[in-house]
């Protein structure tokens, strides 16, 4: 009966390759533990029993810690998200009227809004809130520090 539980196990671990879901794993495990079993006794629902209380321990009790262990929470900003949150300086006055209005972070040149709609005069230090299509939106770095310990 052993080849059996074998060759069961075999079909779970090629399963597994199949699919992403790391939980037919488990089974796989199981059935090499029923095999294992089979050595000893010949009893079908001993070496089931065995299979089935093997699996789902090792399911309910190693499935989380490898959960933690593959959990990709960090997501990478990248291309034009990657300035939000950073700190930069307007090259050209920002002007609502207008629509003008140009900063510099992290080297790259942006044309730029305000998020409270008013003027910000050229070298001022802005944060950049959002992106906007194209524009940056950006509030002047003293406000938006009294804003978020108001929000506090």
């Amino acid at each position: 009966m052993w080849y059996i539980w074998l060759i069961l196990a075999g079909v779970f671990m090629i399963a597994e390759i199949i699919t992403v879901g790391f939980l037919i794993f488990w089974l796989g495990l199981g059935s090499l533990c029923a095999m294992v079993t089979s050595f000893f006794t010949d009893n079908i629902i001993i070496q089931t029993s065995v299979f089935v209380v093997t699996s789902t321990l090792f399911i309910f009790c190693t499935r989380p810690f490898v959960k933690k262990l593959t959990k990709k929470d960090k997501t990478v900003v990248t291309n034009a998200f990657a300035i939000v949150g950073k700190k930069a300086v307007v090259l050209k006055d920002i002007n609502p009227t207008d629509g003008t209005g140009q900063i510099k972070v992290d080297g790259q040149v942006w044309s730029a809004k305000c998020e409270e709609g008013k003027v910000i005069p050229k070298d001022s230090e802005v944060l950049v809130l959002a992106i906007d299509g194209v524009k940056a939106v950006v509030a002047e770095k003293s406000n938006n520090s009294s804003k978020s310990t108001a929000k506090v």
